[in-house]
C-alpha cells in the first residue's frame, strides 16, 4: 500500500511540475505549482515529517504562492508571449533529456546509502521526532546562522517599506 501512495505522489508531483512548467497561462501555472506543493507536503506526511509538511503547506503552498500571484497580477500579462525561434529546438532538448536521465540511471546504479552517523539514526528520529531534533540542531548548532537569516529578513522587508513609501512621496 505504501508503495503505491508513493507511486501515486511521485507521478502526481511530476505531472503537476511538468504542467507548471509547460502551463500557457501564468494564473494557471501557480496553480499546479500549488497541486504539486500540497501533494509534497502529504509525501512529507508519509515519511512522518510531520513539521515539514506543515511548513510546506505555510510557507510555500501560503506565502510563495500568493507573492507569486501577486507578480503574476501586477506585470499584468495580456497576451502570450511566444519565442518561433526556440520550438526547432525540442528535438534536441528531447535528446539531452534522454541523455541525462541515462547518465542519472548508470550513477546511481551502483549507489548504496552510507550507515548513519551521530544522533541522527532512524530509532533516534522515531523516539524524539523530526522537529525535536531539527529544533535543538538548529538553536545549538546553528544558531549563528538562523539569527543572520532573521536579521537578513528584518533588512529585506524594511528596505521594501522605505522603497514603498518613497514611490508613494513622489507620486504625491
Amino acid at each position: 500500500m505504501e508503495k503505491l501512495v508513493f507511486g501515486y505522489l511521485a507521478l502526481a508531483i511530476l505531472v503537476s511540475a511538468l504542467l507548471v512548467v509547460f502551463s500557457r497561462n501564468a494564473v494557471k501555472a501557480v496553480l499546479w505549482s500549488l497541486v504539486l506543493f500540497l501533494h509534497q507536503a502529504v509525501l512529507f506526511l508519509t515519511l512522518q515529517a510531520e513539521f515539514l509538511a506543515a511548513i510546506q503547506i505555510i510557507v510555500y503552498a501560503g506565502a510563495v504562492l500568493v507573492l507569486f500571484l501577486f507578480v503574476v497580477y501586477l506585470i499584468n500579462l495580456r497576451e502570450e508571449i511566444t519565442w518561433p525561434r526556440f520550438l526547432s529546438a525540442y528535438p534536441l532538448a528531447f535528446l539531452a533529456i534522454l541523455f541525462l536521465l541515462a547518465l542519472s540511471g548508470a550513477a546511481l546504479s551502483g549507489f548504496r546509502p552510507a550507515p548513519p552517523k551521530g544522533i541522527l539514526t532512524a530509532g533516534a528520529l522515531l523516539a524524539q521526532g523530526h522537529t525535536r531534533i531539527l529544533g535543538e540542531h538548529l538553536f545549538r548548532e546553528y544558531v549563528l546562522a538562523f539569527e543572520a537569516a532573521g536579521v537578513l529578513l528584518l533588512v529585506a522587508v524594511l528596505g521594501a517599506v522605505v522603497l514603498v513609501r518613497r514611490i508613494r512621496e513622489e507620486g504625491r
